[in-house]
């Protein structure tokens, strides 16, 4: 019933960043991000800015700007979201560390059923990193959770991937639970589940309709599906990167706003995982038919870039964010 009803109902995905974005004079880009599991440190949520959304800059001398002392003592898969009054940011996080631990089977089975949050009312100031658990009891992990916000019964919906002791942990499913404030949770939920595992699921909206962006184990790629309502969901046909194999991870967000008679531009970023590459960009004019061009390599400070997150920020907030953590690098 949760999953019915989160689907018929409307959905807020990043329009609270966008009045923001556009009540006050738009100034870039901020992208929250991890570099991998080499050290301790790696593992941990880093900044970085950019006014076009192709060429970055690390703040903070390249330094994680946020770093959790809690769970696992790692995090990855970073996921930065403005709430919907505008008024605070929160920002989510699997709650891991290969480094610490380097059992990728122990990560799927026997891990955090939690997640780490963060938030802030200015990007600057963080509070301290708080452990919520929101899978259910016999989950072995919680991946890369992400959220959006259902605007008629005024919550949040926070998903993420799963494997459960229901099956002796044989797949991963998107699990879904709800929150006001990202403290207290309510029941977990499966919300997405394919015949193999599903993970790393991503939604955005454009004018109404839903796309949402998903790695499918069943051929070890992304998937692209479509929704007018958030219920019905379907494959966007000649999704031009379906068959692209070894990427996951995928984030999307408006790399140009429409103006002057054209329409906005759309990048998809894709984690090259199996190469260790990080971030590969892929954009389009025209989001409903999903013809993705592969675009010039992004221009970052550091490599490899990994599973992270975009979001519009005012001049305001880019100002705050340079003076706090600049000189850029």
């Amino acid at each position: 019933m949760y999953a019915s009803n989160l689907m018929r109902l409307g959905l807020l995905l990043g329009a609270a960043c966008a009045a923001s974005t556009q009540a006050e004079e738009f100034g870039g880009f901020l992208f929250a991000t991890f570099r991998g599991e080499s050290t301790p440190m790696t593992e941990q949520v880093y900044f970085m800015v950019s006014q076009d959304g192709r060429s970055w800059k690390a703040l903070n001398d390249g330094r994680p700007v946020l770093v959790s002392t809690v769970g696992e003592r790692g995090v990855r898969d970073p996921y930065i979201l403005r709430s919907a009054d505008g008024s605070r940011f929160f920002l989510l996080a699997t709650d891991l560390s290969i480094h610490l631990n380097h059992d990728w089977n122990r990560a799927q089975t026997a891990a955090s059923q939690s997640i780490v949050v963060w938030e802030s009312e200015d990007l600057v100031n963080w509070s301290e990193p708080r452990l919520v658990k929101v899978a259910p009891d016999n989950a072995g992990c919680t991946w890369a959770p992400e959220a959006i916000y259902d605007q008629q019964q005024q919550e949040y919906i926070v998903f993420w991937a799963s494997k459960t002791a229901d099956d002796d942990f044989a797949k991963q499913r998107i699990w879904a639970a709800r929150t006001k404030d990202f403290k207290t949770f309510g029941e977990p939920y499966v919300y997405i589940e394919k015949p193999t595992t599903v993970i790393d699921t991503t939604i955005v909206n454009e004018e109404g309709v839903y796309y949402r962006f998903t790695k499918d184990e069943k051929h070890k790629a992304i998937t692209m599906e479509r929704s007018g309502d958030g219920q019905v969901w379907n494959e966007v046909d000649g999704f031009s990167l379906a068959k692209l194999t070894g990427y996951e991870g995928p984030t999307c967000f408006m790399i140009e706003r429409p103006q002057d008679g054209k329409s906005a531009k759309w990048c998809l970023l894709l984690d090259w995982y199996s190469r260790g590459r990080g971030y590969q960009a892929y954009e389009t004019d025209d989001l409903s038919q999903g013809k993705f061009v592969k675009a010039p390599p992004m221009d970052f400070p550091f490599e490899p870039v990994r599973h992270g997150t975009v979001i519009p920020i005012t001049r305001d907030e880019m100002a705050r964010l340079v003076d706090k953590w600049g000189p850029l690098e």
